[in-house]
C-alpha cells in the first residue's frame, strides 16, 4: 500500500485546490494555493506551475514540501509533508501534461511539472469536532453561513450609530 489512501485520493481530486508550502534561501516561508493539484500514484502527488516562479525557485534549492488539502465544507482534510521535483522535460513530464490535456486543461500555459514524493500524509481535523458535532452537523453550518452571507447588503455593513 502506498502513502496515500483511497480517502486522502478522494479529497484531493474533489478539491483540486492544495495550499503548497515552501521555503526561500533565506528561510522564509512560501504558502502558495495550486488549482492544478492532483494523485498521479499511491505514493505521488502532481501540480502544474502555470504562474508560480517563488515556489518553483525555493523547490529548486529546497526539496522539502508540505500541502494541505482541506474540504471548507466539512472543515477536514489531509496533509502531505514529501520532497518535490521540478521537471521540464522527459517521460514523467510528458506523461503530466497529457494528463492535464485530456481533463481540458490549456497545457500551453505550463511552465513546470512538480512532482512530489509523499513521505508522511496526516488527517487535518478542524477543532470544532472537539465540540461534538458532527460532520453532517458541521457542513450544515458552512451551508447556513454561506446562505446569510450571499444575502447581505451595502447596509448591513454600515455599523449602528452608537458604535
Amino acid at each position: 500500500m502506498g502513502a496515500l489512501t483511497d480517502d486522502m485520493k478522494r479529497v484531493i481530486r474533489e478539491q483540486r485546490l492544495g495550499y503548497v508550502a515552501t521555503v526561500n534561501v533565506e528561510g522564509q516561508p512560501n504558502v502558495s494555493p495550486k488549482g492544478s493539484l492532483t494523485v498521479w500514484d499511491d505514493d505521488r502527488l502532481v501540480f502544474a506551475d502555470i504562474e508560480s516562479p517563488g515556489t518553483i525557485r525555493n523547490l529548486e534549492t529546497n526539496e522539502n514540501v508540505e500541502v494541505n488539502v482541506v474540504d471548507p465544507r466539512v472543515r477536514k482534510g489531509y496533509r502531505f509533508r514529501g520532497r518535490a521535483k521540478v521537471l521540464r522535460t522527459g517521460p514523467v513530464y510528458w506523461k503530466v501534461l497529457e494528463h492535464y490535456k485530456k481533463e481540458g486543461a490549456d497545457v500551453r500555459r505550463v511552465r513546470t511539472i512538480v512532482v512530489i514524493d509523499v513521505i508522511h500524509a496526516a488527517l487535518l481535523v478542524s477543532p470544532v469536532y472537539i465540540t461534538g458535532l458532527t460532520e453532517p452537523e458541521v457542513g450544515a453550518l458552512w451551508d447556513e453561513f454561506h446562505a446569510k452571507a450571499s444575502k447581505k447588503t451595502v447596509s448591513d455593513l454600515i455599523p449602528p450609530n452608537d458604535f
